[in-house]
């Protein structure tokens, strides 16, 4: 229907669509229940909209669960509004008017994608598609082999079809394909050969050598890349991001531009060393706090649950006590002697029953007590509120006080210089602009010293705040983790006893007699 067919008005696709198309895949007999009861959309695991001349692509967020989805044989011009289909491992496209291979990103489960007969120019925006197994993407515009390198990134595709694009024309198309996509099992619906293979390996090694190369190279950058955000994440944690090194001296400067400039006066070099050393000591302290913090926390759960399971346990007694003591009662009532002996020994036993559930209660009463006291006694002192480390913005303070004080002596002392002629470095012109006279300097040095006490009091304050925002997280979410855990356990006692209450209403005794 694709391509150029007219003959029919282009369709949207509507719940009226929607709900027509599930019933024609079901069953009569379950087709009718689902006129009666409904159709919920959430439990629709495949669907196919063929044949029905839809032009734009909408409205299936709905279908959250869907694994496969059919929608071949239209005239849609534009793959998007699939990004709820997070579970989609089947997607046909194939004989519609794509142009941009395009919004796939969201569909990671994908392992079927088919794009056969459509108008697409070149393969890319498939990144995300890992799990990739099987790609039909024939009878499509793509002219050059160098479409075929992209596909290297998908480890799983084992099955391409590419029949009927322009460069399936060119001489060494096979031999190219199977040497780039080594793990490939069929092309364009037969099996690469031993022998094909073999010969593609050796026409093509040197590009594919270089190839593995430049991937092994831009593999190893990737993983060092995610490497350094997790080390980041991790100092994150520990609330001391960025001060194993110099950043925080450079952060001063940053939007301090003109200041920056005398960085190149002879001896400011020098100055950066004590700001290093500083945020390098509260660092490798902070770290060491962190792993002690995060052992406390570790050793106050392990305690929390040895507590709950030692109350679970003497539940489970509870229970399993009445049960063994109880287990013929319900037969011994239905065969009581007498309507009125049943009557009493139900009465007898409902008491029993409430006693039991009076009796869980209690012990859960005590569990929450007990649970009570524990969360108030959560490990969670921040290390920067310690005194040794609290000293970190006093001691960024003092240095940037002496910072100041050093680098207005030799701003000051390469402008007599300056004067002088008695320079010895050479220095950029637009440097040698603020050596004019001694106002000039010491106002532009007075004012990137407030600009800096003003940076190091916004980063004390910043890892203050993360500590208590740490802090405040880590009670709310033990406190609501036993608010979860009592409304469940609750829940529980009261089922129980009603099954309890209700096997014993259920049971037939004997009747009154006259």
């Amino acid at each position: 229907m694709s391509q150029s067919d007219n003959s029919f008005e282009p369709n949207v696709i509507d719940d009226e669509m929607l709900q027509k198309a599930v019933e024609e895949q079901w069953p009569e007999d379950i087709r009718k229940l689902a006129k009666v009861e409904g159709i919920n959309f959430k439990d629709v695991m495949e669907l196919q909209l063929r044949f029905r001349n839809i032009l734009q692509i909408d409205n299936l967020w709905q279908f959250e669960n869907l694994t496969k989805l059919q929608l071949d044989n239209n005239i849609i011009e534009k793959i998007e509004a699939l990004e709820s289909l997070i579970h989609l491992v089947w997607l046909d496209l194939s004989f519609n008017n794509i142009e941009v291979i395009e919004g796939l990103d969201t569909l990671v489960k994908l392992q079927d994608l088919s794009l056969y007969n459509n108008r697409i120019s070149k393969i890319e925006h498939m990144d995300t598609l890992q799990e990739l197994q099987i790609f039909s993407i024939g009878k499509n515009n793509l002219t050059t082999l160098e479409n075929v390198v992209y596909l290297r990134r998908f480890k799983n595709l084992h099955t391409l079809n590419l029949t009927g694009n322009p460069f399936c024309d060119e001489e060494q198309y096979m031999l190219f394909v199977v040497a780039h996509l080594p793990g490939l099992v069929y092309l364009d619906f037969k099996l690469v050969s031993d022998t094909t293979r073999e010969v593609a390996i050796s026409n093509y090694h040197y590009l594919t050598d270089l190839l593995e190369h430049e991937e092994a190279q831009a593999l190893a950058q990737l993983e060092e890349k995610q490497a350094q955000q997790k080390e980041l994440e991790y100092h994150k944690t520990a609330f001391v991001e960025y001060l194993n090194g110099s950043f925080l001296f450079d952060s001063l400067y940053a939007e301090d531009t003109e200041a920056a400039k005398l960085a190149y006066l002879p001896g400011v070099d020098d100055l950066l060393k004590d700001f290093v050393s500083v945020c390098e000591n509260l660092f490798n302290y902070c770290l060491k706090e962190h792993e002690k913090r995060e052992a406390e926390v570790s050793d106050f759960y392990e305690g929390l649950h040895e507590v709950l399971t030692a109350n679970q346990e003497e539940g489970r007694r509870i229970i399993l006590d009445f049960e063994n003591q109880n287990k013929m009662r319900l037969d011994e009532i239905h065969h009581a002697s007498s309507h009125d002996t049943a009557e009493s020994m139900r009465a007898e036993y409902n008491e029993d029953i409430l006693q039991l559930s009076e009796t869980l209660m209690t012990l859960e009463m005590q569990m929450v007590d007990q649970l009570e006291v524990r969360l108030r006694l959560i490990p969670v002192k921040p290390p920067i509120l310690d005194a040794g480390t609290f000293h970190f913005a006093v001691a960024c303070r003092d240095l940037e006080n002496r910072h100041h004080e050093k680098l207005l002596e030799i701003s000051i002392s390469a402008l007599e210089k300056s004067l002088k002629n008695e320079l010895d470095e050479e220095l950029p012109d637009d440097v040698r602009e603020f050596l004019v006279d001694k106002n000039t300097i010491v106002n532009m040095v007075n004012k990137s010293h407030d600009i800096h006490l003003l940076k190091i009091s916004m980063r004390e304050c910043d890892i203050l705040l993360n500590m208590y925002r740490w802090e405040a997280s880590v009670k709310e979410k033990a406190l609501q983790n036993e608010i979860d855990r009592n409304r469940n356990r609750i829940k529980e006692i009261f089922q129980y006893i009603d099954d309890l209450q209700e096997q014993l209403d259920n049971t037939q005794i004997p009747e009154l007699t006259e």
